[in-house]
């Protein structure tokens, strides 16, 4: 897969080498772990593993999966988004999440735009699905913004809490 780019954002495939210590930050980051959380992930070991187990894997079984989120400008590592298989969604969840010392500064919602273009021009995928916890009204606001419609409050296959559900116009029903 080549880079995506989009105004400010380098979107590229996560390396468990080359992120580890900053997907150790970001799966520790305080809103990470609100609203997305808790992976039990304490060690760049344990994060080297969990890019190769659940984003290398998601790769190469669905042909997508999250991606780190570089800032053009000085290559700062920002965050990730990208592409997930859901156990009780008809098609792929739009993800992302950024370190809180970048939250705020349009980043989420850039990389969120740049995956759905990738999603639609090279992957040849329409529907979207987007799930939040029902607190976070930020992301809510993003995924709205992508031009996707709330679909109500359902609870999905070994998630704990119910979450919000959001998907572009046309989707299946869940």
């Amino acid at each position: 897969m080549q880079p995506i780019e989009s105004k400010r954002l380098r979107l590229r495939r996560l390396e468990p080498d080359r992120d580890a210590a900053p997907m150790l930050a970001l799966l520790n980051d305080p809103g990470f772990l609100l609203f997305i959380g808790d992976r039990n992930v304490r060690s760049e070991d344990q994060a080297r593993e969990y890019i190769a187990l659940r984003v290398l894997h998601s790769y190469a079984l669905n042909g997508f999966g999250m991606y780190a989120i570089e800032r053009l400008a000085d290559g700062a590592w920002l965050g990730n988004a990208g592409l997930v298989r859901r156990d009780g969604l008809p098609g792929p969840d739009i993800g992302y999440a950024v370190l809180s010392e970048f939250a705020g500064q349009g980043y989420a919602s850039e990389a969120a735009r740049a995956v759905v273009a990738h999603a639609r021009a090279e992957l040849g995928i329409e529907d979207l699905y987007g799930i939040t916890d029902l607190d976070n009204v930020a992301s809510g606001r993003i995924l709205l913004g992508l031009g996707m419609q709330e679909r109500g409050v359902i609870q999905l296959p070994g998630v704990d809490s119910p979450s919000r559900l959001y998907a572009t116009p046309g989707a299946a029903e869940v």
